[in-house]
């Protein structure tokens, strides 16, 4: 749990669950897996559960916290909170009655929004109608590239009351990218020593359908090495669009 946070997108994270797997290219460079040893050798209680060698590692097994849940009441004053910034809410790991309880703490804190990711939509489609959805969360799956255009429709079946894409890292072109029922979408290039070059035509294409479907574009970093050597200005301009937050 991080009360602020660096990322452009959100203010505050919040992880009631920790530890995931690959499930796509996106994931070949996992931020949150590298971060993940660090803390487990420093010692740090929730990394010390080891995930499975050929898909995540150590420190990165699926854990849920439910000491973690009481976190968002103590924050009075409201926050926009990124949910499972080290983890995916939705992998199958995660039992359905601590998801229903992570939503429950949700909708008794409406001053919050809350901003969950996952790149698990199809068990997110499968399991939305036994989840009560409120108003003050914001659903998005990761669109990395073509591939996962699945995701969408997979979204598309969820009542949030905002529904988003990060398409981050942008491994390649997203040509005739279905946006309708999507509110926002977050673009930005791969970072670290093994980032993956970005074609800025990929995030030009994105950002005119978005202007053209009217949909707000969240352009976050060009990438690289450190992410925040090539700067957020896309064509001259920073790019933070955002749905209107609730409450």
């Amino acid at each position: 749990m991080a009360d602020k946070s660096a990322i452009e997108w959100t203010e505050a994270t919040w992880n009631p669950t920790t530890g995931c797997d690959r499930v796509s290219t996106g994931c070949d460079n996992c931020y949150a897996l590298t971060l993940s040893k660090r803390l487990k050798a420093m010692g740090n209680p929730k990394y010390q559960n080891d995930g499975d060698p050929r898909t995540s590692g150590p420190g990165f097994g699926v854990t849920v916290h439910p000491d973690a849940l009481a976190i968002p009441y103590s924050w009075k004053r409201p926050r926009v909170v990124f949910v499972n910034s080290m983890s995916d809410l939705f992998h199958a790991r995660v039992p359905i009655d601590f998801i229903k309880q992570v939503f429950d703490v949700m909708g008794d804190t409406p001053h919050h929004t809350y901003q969950v990711l996952t790149k698990r939509a199809h068990r997110l489609a499968r399991i939305a109608d036994k989840l009560d959805w409120p108003r003050n969360v914001w659903m998005g799956v990761s669109v990395e590239s073509s591939e996962q255009y699945d995701r969408i429709r997979d979204l598309a079946k969820v009542p949030a009351a905002v529904r988003f894409l990060s398409c981050e890292p942008l491994l390649g072109p997203l040509p005739q990218i279905p946006l309708e029922g999507i509110d926002w979408v977050i673009a930005g290039g791969e970072s670290g020593f093994n980032a993956r070059p970005a074609n800025p035509e990929w995030f030009r294409d994105l950002r005119d359908t978005c202007v053209d479907q009217r949909t707000p574009f969240f352009f976050k970093q060009w990438g690289g090495i450190r992410a925040k050597a090539g700067g957020r200005e896309l064509d001259g301009r920073t790019w933070d669009e955002m749905p209107e937050l609730v409450g």
